[in-house]
């Protein structure tokens, strides 16, 4: 047998018994990959990518501006894949207190593909942007951002081939609708069991995001809340109105009005929507929708950003998209500012976790209660509103606030409500918490399968598709 050249070391650290044709693929397969991470640095392309891309992608984001972004997932999807979500924020590693947290969830319907790509483009300007452009500087030194480019990527990868309407990639991989697979507190309708992704996202929500967009595709609007409705007092001219109504409306037209075009209303055919917004009932009954259980259980304000006709449209429309969108996107954070912000505190200064803090006029279902370090954030128009807060045992608070606008300033008011007795001096008790245990969590309504669903649209018009497949 011929000599190995025993007695030497192995050549440039590798085994003796690689070949030079070897240790040559392997040094292209290696310069090959540090070259990939170095596209990533210099920006992200307009293509599709799927779902190990955006990983090797938002790893690349993190490594390389670590001192303002975090990666982490929140989960995984049925077929196993990262639910994946990029923090950016001056604390991107912990939440502080007084800093509001903000989401956008995007590709919740796996063939709803432009709102992933134009979150994976949002995080490539943020992180490019700051410390050169103010906006994004002081957005990112005020709150922190959480992006979910993709909630549903088993759904993407079975959107093949691209379809503008409609492909079974709308669905998990366990042909659920994720978006009619949470808890609804106006529906008892039978249900599929909560999905990982579902249950992932919904602990999520629990962390206290103040507020969130999810997008889609299927026409072009911002519709909000409510989705549902049993017909009770919420119920005006066909209207769901939640008591912060007016808020949703401010919240979706900052978002339409920034949007080159979504504001005009007439973006897909025969489809109209004034100011290019609508309530989630008004356009058409949503049950086990994610911005409802958002508002009502997580004390978030979700609205839903539709952003193409098209669902999966080709790829080269993808720089366009980034352009009618990106004011609309930094505007629509800023809004996370709104309000009022604080503590409440006792006479020593200790947080009281779980008081209920209320606004006189606003009767929300679930009453808001301060999380474990005693904050609240409420978000609120500019105006005089009557705050009151109740702690069990002790006489509730009463305070009238003056709010600013927030937004402009990069941050709400800030107010603590702080208890003067440590004793118990009233027989008062605060409203009883609202959890999913309180309403079933299983009783998302539910969803329409593949076979039903391709019966409905061979018997539906234009609009009632629209309708049918757009969130």
């Amino acid at each position: 047998m011929a000599s190995r050249g025993r007695g030497r070391g192995p050549l440039w650290g590798f085994s003796e018994g690689i070949s030079l044709l070897e240790m040559f693929l392997r040094t292209v397969l290696h310069c090959l990959w540090i070259g990939s991470m170095t596209s990533w640095v210099r920006g992200l392309d307009f293509n599709f990518h799927d779902s190990k891309q955006i990983e090797v992608y938002l790893q690349s984001v993190s490594k390389n501006y670590s001192t303002f972004t975090n990666l982490y997932s929140i989960g995984k999807s049925v077929q196993g894949r990262e639910l994946w979500v990029l923090v950016l924020g001056k604390y991107p590693m912990e939440h502080k207190v007084g800093i509001p947290e903000f989401k956008y969830v995007g590709n919740m319907h796996g063939d709803e593909v432009v709102g992933r790509e134009m979150l994976l483009h949002l995080i490539d300007y943020l992180v490019k942007n700051y410390g050169a452009d103010s906006t994004v500087t002081r957005l990112i030194d005020s709150s922190r951002l959480h992006v979910l480019p993709s909630m549903n990527p088993d759904g993407f990868e079975a959107s093949a081939p691209p379809d503008c309407v409609f492909s079974k990639g709308r669905y998990n991989r366990n042909n659920v609708d994720l978006n009619r697979n949470f808890p609804d507190t106006f529906s008892t309708a039978a249900s599929s069991s909560v999905q990982p992704e579902t249950q992932a996202v919904m602990s999520w929500i629990q962390a206290r995001a103040v507020l969130s967009a999810n997008l889609h595709g299927g026409t072009v609007v911002a519709s909000y809340p409510y989705d549902n409705s049993n017909g009770g007092s919420e119920l005006v001219n066909g209207v769901s109105r939640s008591p912060d109504h007016d808020v949703f409306v401010h919240l979706a037209k900052t978002y339409s009005y920034n949007h080159t075009t979504m504001h005009t209303g007439t973006q897909c055919g025969s489809l109209t929507f004034p100011d290019g917004i609508t309530n989630g009932y008004q356009w058409y009954t949503l049950i086990g929708g994610m911005q409802d259980y958002n508002y009502i259980w997580g004390q978030c304000f979700e609205i839903t950003l539709e952003l193409s006709c098209c669902k999966y449209p080709p790829a080269d429309q993808l720089a366009d998209f980034w352009q009618e969108n990106r004011a609309a996107l930094l505007a629509y954070m800023q809004q996370v500012h709104l309000g009022v912000k604080g503590q409440v505190l006792d006479v020593d200064g200790n947080p009281i976790p779980s008081a209920v803090v209320e606004v006189q006029g606003r009767n929300n279902i679930c009453p808001y209660k301060t999380n474990k370090h005693g904050e609240y954030y409420r978000l609120l128009l500019p105006g005089t509103y009557t705050f009151v807060v109740t702690v069990p045992g002790r006489e509730p608070m009463k305070k009238t606030l003056q709010i600013p606008n927030g937004p402009e300033s990069f941050s709400a008011l800030k107010y603590d409500f702080v208890f003067q007795s440590n004793s118990p001096t009233s027989d008062s008790v605060a409203a009883e918490s609202c959890t999913t245990a309180n309403h079933n969590s299983n009783n998302a309504a539910a969803s329409l399968q593949a076979p039903h669903f391709a019966i409905l649209l061979a018997l539906a018009g234009t609009a009632a598709i629209s309708r049918l497949v757009h969130s």
